[in-house]
């Protein structure tokens, strides 16, 4: 079965037209539905006649059909609101975060023309015009050089960059107007944060500067593997990458235990290893982001566009929050919060209290006296309880910085990678590995 491809609206007005025409289309939608259950005597609500099965696949495919901006927001939202949404919802942005349709060939044809100008495919043996990935602003497809040399090209939706502000405004919009967005949930912070990430990953200049960084920083730990950036195919639009061999670690979910716990552990290690000695992280836990290569025994790390750079003072106050937590020492832990930037001067001892459970609860694994068995442990939905606690508490809410909120999703998503492959971790010896940074 031929795969289904729809072309990506490149321009603000195309783009804006589409929501325009999706506005109608629910609209539409609510009407008709509302006119069957009048007629048919039942009770008729705004918000459910909103929120009809069919409202929610118009408005998911066609955000997905804008790529982008719209995938990244919802990314965000769900990663961040997490069960204060309803279901409704939630299912909009799982939705989301699914694969995107492809871009049509005759338009990928035509990137790859004003990318590499008219004789392009003098470049390559083969070409595959198949994506074999899909993400918010890109698709991946495999090629081969003239000398052999196998190539993974993430190749740029037209019109993300130049519509990014636009986009994000318009699907906030949407988002609001659906009534779905529960008041305690901020959107405006998010909507900001958005705006920023998409546009540092749009520059895939910089992405590529991050695999050589990341690369060289990895050096000495050979059960890591980063692919090569390769500039001499890269363009603003396109990056090229050596084309490494690997499976989705979902596929190893049913495997032997050791290879599982060693795979969890890798990755909590490769955290700490990013905090306290790199001093940057690649913020977005996805699983998509990681294959593993059985045959070297290698982790694969893919998609660097969400890396960001953390202040050693920053990394430094971690460090004392981790060690706290292993201690079990509240007055270190009180210490490190403030130097991650959560309390203000005049902060209240009720949630400051609430602070310190969550981030005492979050390096529960550490104190473990033995392997720390994420396979079984509620700790996720545990934080998330606490979490909800939190936003509750509005007019006491000190906004932490950005990076510190990348940080918490990023430990977040790898303790849900470990649970999702039951697997038991020494965090604790990980942990121990690393001195705190010096800020001097």
């Amino acid at each position: 079965m031929a795969e289904k491809s729809k072309k990506v609206p490149s321009s603000r007005v195309s783009r804006l037209a589409h929501l325009g025409g999706l506005a109608g289309k629910v609209a539409s939608n609510v009407v008709l539905g509302g006119a069957k259950q009048v007629l048919s005597g039942k009770p008729v609500t705004r918000k459910g006649l909103l929120l009809q099965p069919k409202n929610i696949h118009a408005v998911a495919d066609k955000l997905a059909h804008l790529r982008g901006a719209a995938m990244k927001l919802g990314q965000l939202l769900s990663m961040d609101a997490g069960d204060l949404l309803p279901p409704e919802l939630s299912s909009l942005l799982e939705k989301l975060r699914a694969d995107a349709q492809p871009m049509p060939h005759k338009q990928l044809i035509a990137l790859l023309e004003d990318n590499w100008g008219p004789n392009w495919l003098d470049k390559f043996s083969h070409i595959e015009l198949r994506s074999f990935a899909r993400a918010s602003i890109g698709q991946v497809h495999e090629a081969t050089t003239e000398s052999g040399k196998k190539l993974a090209l993430k190749i740029q939706y037209p019109g993300v960059a130049n519509s990014i502000d636009s986009d994000v405004d318009n699907v906030a919009m949407l988002i609001k107007l659906s009534g779905l967005m529960p008041k305690q949930v901020a959107l405006e912070p998010l909507m900001h944060e958005a705006k920023k990430q998409l546009l540092v990953e749009t520059n895939y200049q910089v992405e590529g500067q991050r695999l050589i960084e990341f690369a060289d920083g990895l050096s000495q730990y050979p059960q890591f593997k980063v692919p090569q950036f390769l500039p001499e195919y890269s363009t603003d639009n396109i990056l090229a990458m050596e084309y490494v061999n690997g499976q989705p670690l979902d596929d190893f979910a049913g495997s032997n235990f050791e290879l599982r716990c060693n795979i969890a552990s890798d990755l909590i290690l490769l955290f700490f290893i990013e905090m306290f000695e790199l001093q940057a992280i690649q913020s977005d836990p996805n699983l998509a982001n990681y294959l593993f290569d059985e045959q070297q025994q290698q982790l694969v790390l893919l998609d660097f566009g969400a890396s960001r750079s953390i202040q050693k003072s920053l990394a430094s106050g971690y460090w004392k929050l981790l060690k706290a937590g292993v201690d079990n020492n509240r007055a270190l832990m009180v210490q490190a919060v403030q130097q991650i930037g959560y309390f203000g001067e005049e902060i209240d001892e009720a949630y400051q209290e609430v602070v310190l459970e969550l981030f005492f609860m979050a390096t529960e694994p550490l104190r473990a006296p033995q392997p720390y068995d994420f396979g079984t442990s509620d700790i996720a939905v545990r934080i998330r309880d606490k979490g909800m606690s939190l936003s509750t508490r509005e007019g006491e809410w000190h906004t932490p910085p950005v990076d510190a909120l990348f940080i918490h999703r990023k430990l977040a998503g790898l303790y849900l990678i470990a649970a999702r492959l039951g697997a038991k971790v020494n965090v604790a010896d990980l942990f121990a590995r690393f001195e705190e940074p010096s800020i001097q």
